[in-house]
């Protein structure tokens, strides 16, 4: 039986019991949502649920957050659930409805923030599931600074068709294979009815499992959080965990800013590149560090890349999903065996209450010779990481490549110039994109799209036409965690913003030169200046609503896309 504390012996902050208990109107309320006498000395967990029927990475969190206020009610809190927002990644791809999901990020964070800072939480518990939810949590996490948690929703299960695995990025290669003739309409249908088989985050190391991963490597989510498939049966006993775990950090007074630091970030940016997770995560680690009040540049995101081998066979490069993980340990094994090889810091704290060190005693060993999922550091996929940030006169603040050794180290071509991603999709359709191209796509960045859309449309009808190996692509734009191939995405500055991406004629040639970081355009500085006489800022696509202000507000790609620094 657990002794129930007073709100105001569990956190030092005393934020409920005094701003919302001591207030008569409000504790009338309290009253009316069902608290009892009782209730009033103990802590108030908010619980913040992205979940939503209309996407399969969030259509089960809200039965989640029950699961998560039973364990809090059980462990002497109050716990109180409340929504806030999602977007698809998987269904806006390659559609105007992208442009609302980068910006969906922040307004995650700003609608948790809200709530729980007008509600006075003691502390919160974030529930998430597709791409944005996760740094949108952990932003808000991390302004707030009171005792936090992130629970992930879980990957999906693999789907199946004539004996072969598929997931989301499954459906759009059909689609270029469908445009380029060399798939049957019965088979595109059934790629298409049966690649997503139920609840779930896509399935491979694609956006949603890469913040998943890292964030639990940094600390924020309970051990195995990241490892769990949405329907399996250790997803429900986390999230019971959870209460126990919050009264721990408020007891304590553990709280986000304890846990993000400097040596948390690295360890989080370290499983990015051991597990060849996304190019997002350098975006959403960049926001994530400017929450925390921590400098982080793309230069130390390159450092910790140089550093750290890419080690994992898994989608979208590789054979393997996440739900394969489990099997071999989870990700507290990939953690423990960069532990011992030195490249985890031991001492972080986590929300257990404990150090990653000690978190990782009771994780499994990697057996190399009975999986082959994780490859030994001796013998890696590539000896570097994949994530390789790019200089040059094409991107003079950076731009960030996905390089996994497999697409090679060098592309020279000819500049196809796609003013937007529908302007790909026809010439690609009108077989106007040839070998040897490097497929320019600019006007998508956070400004110019707005919104910087994910490339993964194009990207995956290139990898469907057979072009995936012929072309390399560049964007100032981004690119979904499902996409490979030579793409160097993040290009700054923007087109709108008058970056050199803006002057690129077609039949320049450009060169990405990945061993000195470069990405190239040779044209001469004087033509590049003439070409530039005259030009004129665009009009902004939108100038009201939830566009609009993410256009005046956000900050570029190599700064986090952060809206809240003005």
């Amino acid at each position: 039986m657990i002794t129930e504390t007073p709100a105001k012996q569990l956190n030092q902050y005393s934020r409920t019991l005094t701003q919302v208990v001591g207030n008569p109107g409000a504790k009338s309320m309290l009253y009316g949502i069902g608290l009892t006498e009782a209730d009033m000395d103990k802590a108030q967990i908010g619980i913040a649920s992205t979940g939503y029927e209309g996407n399969t990475c969030n259509m089960h969190l809200n039965g989640l957050s029950v699961y998560v206020k039973q364990g809090i009610q059980a462990s002497g809190l109050v716990g109180l659930i409340f929504n806030t927002i999602g977007v698809s990644d998987g269904m806006t791809n390659g559609n105007d409805g992208m442009r609302y999901s980068l910006p969906s990020r922040d307004l995650i964070a700003d609608s948790i923030e809200s709530v729980v800072m007008a509600q006075w939480y003691d502390g919160v518990v974030t529930v998430v599931g597709c791409d944005k939810n996760m740094p949108g949590a952990v932003m808000a996490m991390a302004r707030i600074d009171r005792p936090g948690i992130m629970v992930y929703g879980g990957t999906i299960r693999s789907g199946h068709y004539k004996g072969q695995k598929l997931d989301i990025i499954s459906a759009f290669e059909a689609y270029g294979k469908k445009v380029a003739g060399t798939i049957s309409d019965e088979d595109y249908n059934g790629v298409i009815q049966n690649a997503i088989p139920g609840a779930g985050a896509c399935g491979g190391m694609y956006t949603a499992n890469t913040m998943a991963s890292s964030i639990e490597a940094m600390g924020l989510s309970l051990p195995f959080s990241s490892s769990y498939p949405a329907t399996h049966e250790g997803k429900q006993e986390e999230c019971k965990k959870i209460g126990a775990a919050m009264r721990v950090l408020l007891e304590r007074g553990i709280t986000p800013k304890q846990i993000i630091t400097r040596q948390s970030l690295e360890n989080a940016l370290t499983i990015v590149m051991a597990l060849g997770g996304s190019t997002n995560a350098a975006l959403h680690f960049l926001a994530i560090a400017r929450a925390a009040d921590i400098t982080l540049t793309l230069d130390e995101i390159q450092a910790i890349s140089d550093r750290t081998p890419l080690i994992a066979d898994l989608k979208p490069s590789g054979k393997y999903y996440m739900e394969d993980v489990l099997a071999i340990g989870g990700v507290p094994a990939v953690m423990k065996y960069l532990y011992q090889n030195g490249l985890i810091h031991g001492e972080c704290m986590t929300v257990t209450g404990k150090t990653v060190a000690e978190n990782l005693a009771e994780a499994s060993d990697l057996d190399f010779d009975t999986q082959k999922i994780i490859f030994p550091l001796s013998k890696p996929v590539k000896s570097t990481g994949h994530i390789q940030v790019l200089y040059g006169n094409l991107a003079p603040t950076g731009s960030v490549a996905k390089i996994t050794g497999k697409e090679g180290t060098h592309f020279e071509g000819p500049a196809k110039v796609c003013n937007n991603e529908t302007e790909v999709i026809e010439f690609l359709s009108r077989g106007e994109i040839l070998p040897g191209q490097v497929v320019v796509i600019r006007n998508c960045g956070p400004k110019g799209g707005p919104g910087m859309a994910e490339m993964l449309k194009p990207t995956s009808m290139i990898m469907g036409a057979g072009l995936g190996d012929k072309v390399a692509l560049i964007t100032d734009g981004r690119f979904s965690g499902g996409t490979h191939g030579f793409v160097v995405g993040h290009i700054t500055p923007e087109a709108v913003e008058g970056g050199p991406i803006a002057f690129v004629h077609d039949g320049d040639r450009i060169t990405i030169d990945v061993a000195n970081r470069q990405v190239i355009l040779h044209v001469s500085d004087a033509e590049l200046a003439e070409r530039q006489v005259g030009w004129q800022k665009p009009v902004p696509k939108f100038t009201k609503g939830v566009l609009g202000k993410y256009i005046r507000n956000v900050k570029s790609a190599s700064e986090g896309c952060v809206t809240d620094e003005g």
